[in-house]
């Protein structure tokens, strides 16, 4: 078993890895929509898979496995002649804003539909026939957002064949300070020391145009007191923020650790939630402890799919970092936890809404942040790093913290009771997770703490990548 799922586990990584690669490769300029669009279908497959067994009705639990291990090869080796970097860059369309609105709405359709398809089969018995309905219903939501690309091409062919926008990668030499001077490509590149130290901060605050011109006149005063010996010129060490980082140069930086223990702390409590749901919902005295697993599945993918959403509103309009949604995103799970410690009433169905928005929101906003912050070329090594995160924080907060308190609380209450040796332990109340839960809101506070000073250290990054675009 083990191995099995070490193999299997693997594998979904490849998947991952090579759909987001190329996705933000292919769509430089609108990373946080396609970032979230696909890890929320990610999250959701379990979902989609669970309703195509439901309608073929097997009691037999090895057509379960034997479904689950063959559908995805049957769908991955078809497309994989297809899922590669085609040079998004060059073929930038004034109506992909338009076609992400669509694909937004498909999504919203496709989450809300299958949340009512859920509550109406755990609630009704329904006829075979009936839930065979569903499924092609849902199969056909799926196959909406095909027919986007088709239609786009076909409408750009017959219209104007040059409405494509050729723009350069963010992070680019383009794109780069001009504090920034390198060599030709057969040379090493310099970089002058002092034009850091010289620059005065509120340089950084200007606009994009304004901003370049003063420090390229400080860079000219720089180059003529070189010529004079006066400045020492010295060889750059590796890339700055937005260029293209190798992990080893990623690993010594910062930000990148920054990124990594808000991640920890952030996607970690909110998987310590998902983990324990069940018993969670036992404890404040619930049955059907499977309706909170699937409404969380679906509170998850529309919090991947609007924290793409509303990150990209705000590095686009106004030229403000990402991580800031991320900070926004742990304070909203800060907020759930403190319903599931309390129990009050309803504390489960908004402790999950809130626990599942802000946990998907750290899947659409961590990778596109990534991407940003160090570059495309190494994304795929950057961002499977980072994913090391969220089961270092299951391990810790699941497996030692959530466990050995539910433990201790339930042996006290064995304790006061009535208790035969051989049942199975087991804690009735809000006490049950009260500790947990404060300890993992504060856990959310202090990721959103990081997060905050994330933001500051890369404004700059993020006024050179869009305030030219705002301008």
């Amino acid at each position: 078993m083990c191995i099995l799922i070490f193999v299997g586990n693997n594998g979904e990584t490849y998947f991952n890895t090579a759909a987001l690669v190329s996705g933000v490769q292919n769509f430089p300029k609108s990373r946080g929509p396609v970032v979230g669009i696909l890890k929320g279908f990610a999250g959701l497959g379990g979902a989609i898979l669970s309703q195509v067994y439901t309608m073929i009705h097997s009691s037999d639990r090895a057509s379960l496995i034997f479904m689950v291990a063959v559908a995805p090869s049957v769908v991955v080796v078809p497309l994989m002649f297809f899922i590669r970097p085609v040079g998004g860059h060059r073929q930038i369309r004034s109506s992909d804003a338009t076609s992400f609105t669509v694909i937004y709405a498909v999504c919203i359709l496709l989450a809300a539909y299958l949340m009512a398809v859920m509550l109406v089969e755990d609630f009704i018995d329904l006829s075979h026939s009936i839930i065979i309905a569903f499924t092609v219903v849902l199969f056909a939501i799926l196959l909406v957002p095909i027919f986007i690309p088709i239609a786009t091409s076909c409408f750009t062919a017959s219209t104007d064949p040059c409405d494509t926008l050729e723009e350069p990668l963010l992070g680019d030499q383009q794109g780069q300070d001009p504090g920034q001077s390198t060599t030709p490509d057969h040379g090493p590149e310099l970089i002058f020391s002092e034009v850091e130290d010289e620059k005065p901060k509120e340089v950084d605050l200007l606009p994009a145009v304004e901003r370049h011109k003063r420090i390229a006149q400080l860079q000219a005063k720089l180059m003529q007191a070189a010529a004079e010996g006066a400045v020492r010129v010295k060889r750059r060490r590796g890339p700055h923020r937005g260029e293209d980082f190798t992990l080893t140069q990623a690993l010594v930086k910062a930000d990148f650790w920054l990124i990594f223990f808000s991640l920890l702390l952030g996607s970690g409590s909110g998987l310590t939630v998902i983990d324990n749901l069940g018993q969670m919902s036992q404890s404040l005295g619930y049955d059907n402890t499977h309706v909170f697993v699937s409404m969380i599945s679906i509170w998850n993918f529309l919090g991947r799919i609007g924290g793409g959403y509303f990150s990209e509103l705000i590095v686009r309009d106004y030229a403000y970092p990402r991580p800031v949604a991320i900070a926004v995103a742990q304070l909203v799970m800060s907020v759930g936890h403190i319903f599931f410690a309390y129990g009050w009433p309803g504390a489960m169905h908004i402790g999950t809404l809130l626990i599942g928005l802000g946990y998907g929101a750290h899947w659409a906003i961590v990778p596109a942040t990534a991407s940003e912050l160090f570059g495309l070329k190494k994304f795929g090594a950057l961002y499977n790093f980072l994913t090391l995160a969220n089961p270092a924080g299951s391990l810790v907060f699941s497996g030692l913290i959530a466990s050995s308190i539910y433990d201790r609380e339930a042996e006290r209450q064995a304790q006061g009771s009535l208790f035969n040796p051989d049942d199975v332990l087991r804690c009735r109340g809000s006490i049950c997770y009260f500790l947990t839960s404060l300890i993992m809101s504060g856990f959310c506070l202090i990721a959103a703490a990081l997060s905050m000073i994330l933001v500051q250290r890369t404004k700059p990054v993020y006024t050179n990548l869009y305030g030219k675009t705002r301008n």
